[in-house]
């Protein structure tokens, strides 16, 4: 499979092309629209600030060549800001559009949970995927599956039928969404070991795409 790394200076790229080369698929990392429209795959990593990030998608023209290529049906994985740009806006940046292509908004978390219960943000650490459909690559992993998380800021989908895997930080939150070709995970598959290398190879894997989800 012809894998492209979208790069739109948001990080964390090293670390994706590592884990891919590890479960056997090298993959290019680039911000021109001609490399990426050729993929069979993009993979949309980031951390950083949601505003930042999109105006360096808008500056580069990448929000239309991500739009195309998810409507072309072609897979598609967005990892931490990668899932939280996805989405309509954020907290982060009041004012600011999103990519749009899940309906929905990006909360902060708050330090009270809505128990009562302290939390830290931003979380950052390890934390258990509690499985919300029997249709995605995270059956790979399983249910409990220990995954590295580190973020402020939650997706909050309008559509809960995109949730495939909620964890608990204070509050039940979205840890990963699926919608047909489009994969994205709150947390860092690349940074989780053993369970992140076995999403990997799941998500390269062509028969996951093929099932209605």
């Amino acid at each position: 499979m012809h894998v492209a790394i979208v790069d739109y200076g948001a990080g964390n790229v090293a670390s994706v092309r590592s884990a891919l080369a590890h479960v056997g698929v090298g993959a290019v990392l680039t911000d021109d629209p001609a490399q990426l429209a050729a993929a069979e795959m993009l993979i949309f990593p980031g951390q950083g600030h949601f505003g930042q990030a999109m105006a360096r998608l808008r500056q580069r023209g990448l929000d239309a060549v991500l739009h195309r290529h998810v409507a072309s049906g072609r897979p598609f994985v967005g990892i931490c800001l990668g899932l939280q740009l996805l989405f309509e806006g954020s907290d982060e940046a009041p004012g600011v559009a999103g990519l749009g292509l899940l309906g929905g908004h990006c909360r902060r978390f708050q330090p009270e949970g809505p128990g009562g219960a302290r939390v830290k943000v931003p979380q950052i650490g390890w934390n258990q995927l509690h499985l919300c459909r029997p249709d995605s690559p995270l059956q790979v992993v399983g249910e409990g599956a220990s995954m590295y998380f580190v973020h402020s800021y939650h997706a909050v989908p309008s559509d809960p039928r995109d949730v495939i895997a909620t964890a608990d930080h204070g509050l039940d939150f979205v840890a990963a969404v699926q919608r047909e070709n489009l994969f994205a995970a709150q947390f860092h598959p690349e940074k989780s070991g053993a369970a992140g290398l076995q999403l990997w190879s799941a998500l390269v894997d062509r028969v996951w795409w093929g099932r209605p989800c």
